[in-house]
């Protein structure tokens, strides 16, 4: 399986946020974006979820679910957690595993380390549970391609040690990462793609 980008361009506000972009990784590898501030890495990871159509270019999922856009067979960590505040943890997780297909959501909560968490009502969560509960369908739900933007947002130093697990186990199983950060995620197979300011590669 393989993530295939060629010559792509956004385009927001009426401002050229990159062109000319190209990329691809295969499974079993990782991509970390790095860059300032605008280069574009937020803009890039959510044109090649499907949440910005690009003004130019070719996304494909070689190998992957014919007929089926790349981000229904990706997960999208944003900026925001997407859980729901009048939710319990594991409530959350069994709406997670509902919308997208099933999933073990004990052993979930004991990945992500919100087992003793779980009936507590996630608007009553401190930043970093909240994170790790929005990181825990990464665990819940089987997807072979996560977009990952600032994935370790509000995680302590023992969160971050265990999203980078996470991660590293995704990949050695054969799944493909990409993930905007500006902090070392321990990701030994990642390669990484430096945005300059235009979104052009530095």
């Amino acid at each position: 399986m393989r993530l295939i980008a060629e010559n792509l361009a956004c385009i927001r506000g009426g401002r050229t946020v990159f062109e000319g972009l190209s990329l691809d990784v295969a499974a079993g590898e990782g991509l970390v974006l790095r860059g300032p501030n605008g280069a574009g890495k937020t803009s890039l990871l959510r044109t090649l979820a499907g949440f910005i159509p690009p003004a130019a270019g070719r996304i494909a999922l070689d190998g992957g679910a014919e007929d089926t856009p790349v981000g229904e067979q990706a997960h999208y960590v944003g900026h925001l957690n997407g859980v729901k505040r009048a939710l319990t943890v594991s409530e959350n997780l069994a709406f997670w595993a509902s919308y997208l297909g099933g999933g073990a959501i004990e052993e979930s909560l004991e990945r992500l380390n919100l087992w003793a968490l779980r009936d507590i009502p996630a608007g009553l969560l401190s930043a970093g549970q909240g994170r790790r509960l929005g990181l825990a369908r990464l665990h819940l739900v089987p997807r072979p391609v996560w977009f990952l933007d600032e994935p370790s947002v509000s995680l302590d130093a023992a969160s971050q040690t265990l999203l980078a697990g996470l991660i590293e186990g995704h990949v050695r199983g054969g799944g493909l990462v990409l993930a905007a950060t500006h902090v070392p995620l321990g990701l030994e197979l990642a390669r990484e793609l430096v945005l300059g300011q235009g979104g052009r590669p530095a």
